[in-house]
């Protein structure tokens, strides 16, 4: 393949290769001027640009002055999470938009990009100083970044950067993975994740009133329309939303009986749209146009340093998406056990007022119904498992497809935003974690963000790969490989 002709360098080469991932850019966050906890994980007390800045110098030490790759392995920005409204839109914003943000369509994604530039100055100011000294920059999709896969939105990027035109080579934008060097495969991981994954990151779009639009996975309408309304928890921790029921009541309690005293509304009607949309997502026909595929597939595969039969390949090992089970988001939305106790109220009402009309008892004869269907709405509501908390990592047979493909013994992922290194069968696996502004607590007082990363370095014939911890303008190793299986 010549990449000349396509006016792409040659990126099939590195000695020294940094990634990281899931850094969740968004816009900043006033503080509310009644409940400063309102979504106090998006306040810029939490911006790591400067943090960021400090860390691309240390890598340039790391590779003692020579040329770096760096790979920033998905959910770099997150385009669900802003909700910021355009002043004066030459588009109809709906009102579904202006309480949960906007679409995933060209013109609403170019700009909430030019939000996150406006807030984020430090950040494309030192990646902009780093590409212009010769190192390369490569962007790999995550589930909340989908919205790079718009022309425009890349364009965008590559004019705030300030590049000449020679420069601009030195950066790409990878639908879903990307072979460094031969010998590792990274991606964000969100493809292997049911929940997350885009069905189809060779044709994402679908025609909308004659724009184009992004097919959403499951959890990015849910944080949309569910974790955008539900503003005291963090939707870059699992452990902060996904709680048990007793958990849900005291925080209500403690944080949002005032500041949000219908939660179980705002948390019902989003539901219910976001099982809405999931689903009619699934539906929609992706846009496809037959006469350029091969060519579609190509360019996929140069920019990821792969052949087009890779790019197939690796395409089938996805599952099906979690919205080709209706039931499952139900489930999962907790629209079941809902439905299920309003049916069983409606039930008993209805019964009530059927005796009343023929006999004089009392109401309270309703609680016996009542309690005899507590025991059984508990058994059923314990017996549903979640499965969005139980995805961790794709198992030992999508990674050893992954390696026979890709010819890779190495294989990187992030979305997880746990941060691992470890030897499953015959391939080394390494989570790059997270620098989201991820907090175990309301209060903003637990972070789980390590500002993690995965270097890469030579060591004799081959290179090393080292999980490291940024802190204090340095780095070390935050953990060595261990034996695992899965």
């Amino acid at each position: 393949m010549n990449l000349g002709a396509m006016g792409m360098r040659d990126f099939r080469h590195a000695k020294y290769t940094a990634i990281l991932s899931d850094m969740h850019l968004c816009e900043e966050e006033p503080i509310h001027p009644k409940y400063p906890l309102w979504k106090k994980y998006k306040t810029r007390q939490f911006f790591f640009d400067d943090v960021f800045a400090d860390f691309l110098e240390h890598i340039q030490v790391l590779a003692e002055d020579e040329k770096i790759e760096l790979v920033l392995n998905g959910d770099i920005f997150d385009f669900d999470s802003l909700m910021e409204l355009p002043p004066e839109p030459l588009y109809k914003i709906s009102w579904l938009e202006k309480h949960r943000g906007l679409r995933a369509k060209g013109e609403r994604s170019l700009f909430k990009m030019e939000i996150i530039f406006r807030d984020h100055p430090v950040f494309f100011n030192a990646l902009s100083q780093f590409i212009k000294k010769g190192h390369r920059l490569i962007f790999v999709m995550g589930n909340h970044d989908l919205e790079l896969h718009f022309e425009q939105v890349q364009k965008k990027i590559l004019k705030q950067l300030d590049l000449t035109e020679s420069e601009e080579l030195q950066v790409r934008f990878c639908e879903w993975f990307y072979l460094s060097n031969g010998d590792t495969l990274i991606e964000h991981g969100n493809q292997y994740d049911p929940y997350c994954l885009c069905e189809d990151p060779i044709h994402p779009f679908y025609m909308s009133h004659n724009e184009l639009a992004l097919k959403l996975p499951f959890g990015n309408v849910a944080c949309r329309y569910i974790m955008n309304g539900l503003a005291f928890f963090n939707p870059h921790v699992e452990a902060n939303y996904i709680l048990t029921m007793k958990d849900y009541v005291r925080i209500f309690l403690r944080y949002m009986v005032r500041a949000q005293p219908m939660l179980m509304w705002t948390w019902f009607w989003g539901a219910l749209l976001t099982f809405a949309h999931s689903f009619q997502d699934r539906l929609r026909a992706p846009l496809r146009n037959p006469f350029v595929l091969e060519d579609k597939v190509a360019f996929i595969a140069s920019k990821s340093n792969a052949t087009p039969r890779q790019v197939r390949e690796l395409k089938e090992l996805f599952p099906a998406p979690a919205s080709s089970q209706p039931w499952l988001l139900f489930q999962e939305l907790w629209l079941d056990r809902s439905f299920l106790i309003l049916i069983c109220l409606l039930a008993i009402v209805q019964i009530m007022v059927v005796i009343k009309a023929t006999t004089q008892v009392s109401v309270f004869w309703a609680l016996i119904p009542i309690f005899a269907f507590v025991p059984f709405f508990l058994f059923y509501a314990s017996s549903v498992v979640s499965y969005v908390s139980s995805y961790k990592e794709p198992d030992e047979r999508i990674l050893s497809m992954e390696s026979a493909i890709t010819g890779v013994d190495r294989i990187i992922y992030g979305h997880t935003h746990h941060a691992r290194h470890e030897q499953i069968g015959l391939v080394e696996h390494l989570n790059s974690g997270c620098w989201s502004p991820g907090f175990l607590d309301i209060e903003c007082t637990k972070p789980v963000d390590q500002k993690t990363f995965v270097w890469l370095q030579p060591d004799g014939p081959k290179r090393r790969a080292e999980l490291r911890v940024f802190a204090d303008q340095k780095s070390n190793i935050y953990l060595k490989r261990s034996r695992a299986s899965t």
